[in-house]
């Protein structure tokens, strides 16, 4: 095992640097800070409802609540002009009943320990509602990637690789991307899992194509979100070919929507970014807006649209909202100022409880994260299954066979919803339940 030198003529702190490692280490992770919100608690919040609605016997109920493992890690990094960081990792591994535990890895300076153990469990709810056999899991690193260089980046994340190594399996715990980590980030992964295991692809999902990855993995949430929002906007009397789309977000999953949907013939009148948005009443050229993001790395500035501002596309009266950036997005601060006929969250929760007790008043229906992002996780489990018998499937039969899934659940969660006349979150979240609830009974 490698060593970490500290080199006596230097400070931990050096001139320049970041302000990572002291940002960091004077700020208690395992909470979430003032003005943000405990997104475990809103998840804890969901599952207690659908737990009630379904009469679920109180100790079911406490051991799906209760993550089986929860790993928080101090990654020394060595950073380029030559001072040490060290950053908090963390890896919680929430229900693995169903099969190996399976979750991304996002690099982000909110990244704490109450979040990801609500994303954790999300996973959880999300593998067992689409039939895919697979637990939940989740990790991340508190940092600020856009201040770190690649060889920092690379070396903070072979640090996190050994320190995870106790834990992962490609039949106990599958990692794969999530916000700012990408296909370069498991490739490193795989890399340095592979130094002790040996070459061992099936280990993270989400992986350059070249080592193992699957195809259709990188548009796959933006893809399973195309196929919600089409097959929802039929129930609600929405016609896809002219149907009016505001989405937030124009990372992976909502630059991949706003493809995918245009492809469909609906009109992306907005679209939004860390950085600004844009407006166009009569739909944003999106293959032109693809182009300019790939070369700017923003939406803003491109000129077939007006500049807006996040608030403002949350507002805008459209025929479907789809929220596809951070969580909270909609709070009960600006949930009045909606207008949108349907919400398809493409984010993680990126709507509050108390926001969503507004939108179910006002009769907006809400299609919830575990159902709509799903196709991310959906490929993922291709990918590990072609890794597992060394093939490879083609585009068209990945899209067909995601296809089926992500319409299935679909059929199942507006069949429950209609049913029990409750809305589309509770559905779901009972599916899931229901599946869990089954496994644990088979197993105990």
């Amino acid at each position: 095992m490698s060593t970490l030198t500290i080199p006596s003529n230097k400070t931990n702190k050096a001139p320049g640097a970041t302000g990572v490692c002291k940002r960091v280490c004077e700020t208690d992770v395992s909470k979430p800070s003032a003005g943000h919100h405990d997104f475990n608690r809103i998840t804890d919040e969901q599952y207690d409802m659908a737990a009630e609605h379904m009469g679920l016997e109180k100790e079911i109920q406490l051991l799906l609540r209760t993550p089986y493992r929860e790993l928080v890690v101090q990654i020394p990094v060595r950073m380029d002009d030559g001072h040490l960081e060290i950053f908090h990792g963390y890896r919680i591994q929430h229900n693995g009943v169903r099969g190996p535990y399976k979750g991304g890895i996002r690099f982000h300076p909110e990244v704490n320990q109450n979040e990801v153990r609500s994303l954790a469990a999300l996973m959880t709810w999300k593998t067992a509602l689409v039939g895919i056999p697979f637990g939940g899991a989740k990790g991340g690193i508190t940092c600020d990637p856009s201040k770190m260089s690649r060889n920092e980046l690379q070396r903070m994340t072979r640090g996190f690789t050994q320190k995870l190594d106790m834990c992962l399996g490609v039949y106990r715990d599958i990692p794969a991307p999530d916000v700012n980590t990408n296909a370069q980030t498991m490739a490193w992964i795989m890399d340095e899992y592979g130094k002790k295991h040996g070459y061992t692809p099936a280990i993270v999902t989400g992986k350059p194509v070249t080592l193992g990855g699957s195809l259709g993995r990188e548009e796959a949430t933006g893809r399973g979100t195309m196929i919600i929002t089409r097959e929802a906007c039929k129930v609600h009397g929405i016609d896809i070919k002219h149907a009016r789309i505001a989405i937030q977000g124009f990372g992976n999953v909502g630059s991949w929507t706003a493809k995918l949907l245009h492809e469909q013939g609906a009109c992306i009148t907005a679209v939004s970014d860390m950085h600004g948005g844009l407006f166009n009443e009569n739909g944003l050229d999106i293959p032109k807006l693809w182009e300019h993001v790939k070369s700017t790395g923003s939406v803003v500035g491109f000129n077939g649209g007006k500049a807006i501002g996040n608030d403002e596309l949350l507002a805008l009266e459209v025929d479907v909202l789809i929220p596809a950036a951070l969580g909270a997005a909609i709070d009960r601060n600006n949930v009045s100022a909606v207008k949108a006929k349907l919400l398809v969250e493409a984010a993680n929760t990126p709507i509050t409880p108390k926001a969503d007790e507004v939108l179910r008043s006002r009769n907006i229906p809400v299609i919830p994260d575990i159902l709509t992002n799903a196709g991310g996780v959906t490929v993922s489990y291709f990918e590990w299954t072609q890794n597992l018998q060394q093939i490879r499937w083609e585009l068209d039969h990945v899209n067909t066979e995601m296809e089926k899934i992500m319409t299935r659940a679909w059929r199942r969660v507006s069949e429950r919803q209609q049913a029990d006349k409750i809305p589309y979150r509770m559905a779901a979240y009972v599916i899931a339940l229901d599946e869990l609830t089954a496994a644990t009974r088979l197993r105990s």
